[in-house]
C-alpha cells in the first residue's frame, strides 16, 4: 500500500457529510481537482451503500476522471461520526480513497490494502492512542512496511 498523501490526526467533523467535505478539501489539493467534484463523487458513491465497515472505521472512495494514480487520505477524527457502518457504530478512523476513473485493478488492490491494515484491531489500537499526526504517520509507514514484507 502506498503512503497516504495526507494525514489528518484528531481531524474536527460534525457529521458524516462534513467528514467527506473535509476530506474531499484535501484530495483536492493533492490532485488539483474541484473539491465539490471530488465530495459529489464520495457522496454517490455513499449512497449506493455505507463505506462504514464497522469497529469505528469507513473507506470513503469513488473514482474521478483525470487522475494518473490513487490518491490516498487517512484521518482521525477528534469526535466519532455516526456513519451508517454495518454495525451502527459511529466512525473515528477514516481512510478515503480517490482513484482514476480507469483504474480498475489499482483502485481494488488500494481498497483491499486499506481493508487489510484498518481490520487489525492491534493497529487501530495503536492509532487511536497515538498522539500527535506525526506519530499516526509513522504508524502508517510501519504497517505498510510490514504489509510490503
Amino acid at each position: 500500500m502506498q503512503k497516504p498523501d495526507a494525514v489528518h490526526f484528531r481531524l474536527k467533523a460534525t457529521s458524516k457529510k462534513n467528514a467527506l467535505q473535509r476530506l474531499s478539501e484535501t484530495l483536492a489539493a493533492a490532485t488539483g481537482t474541484d473539491p465539490r467534484d471530488i465530495y459529489d463523487r464520495l457522496f454517490e458513491r455513499e449512497k449506493l451503500g455505507s463505506t462504514g465497515m464497522g469497529d469505528g472505521i469507513a473507506i470513503p472512495h469513488a473514482r474521478l476522471s483525470g487522475l494518473n494514480r490513487v490518491y490516498t487520505v487517512f484521518a482521525t477524527l477528534d469526535e466519532a461520526v455516526e456513519f451508517d457502518s454495518v454495525d451502527e457504530k459511529p466512525v473515528d478512523l477514516v481512510f478515503a480513497l480517490l482513484a482514476p476513473q480507469d483504474a480498475g485493478a489499482d483502485h481494488l488492490q488500494a481498497l483491499a490494502a486499506a481493508s487489510r491494515l484498518l481490520r487489525s484491531k492491534e493497529f487501530c489500537a495503536r492509532v487511536r492512542g497515538a498522539s500527535s499526526e506525526d506519530a499516526v504517520s509513522a504508524l502508517l509507514l510501519h504497517e505498510d512496511t510490514a504489509l510490503a514484507a
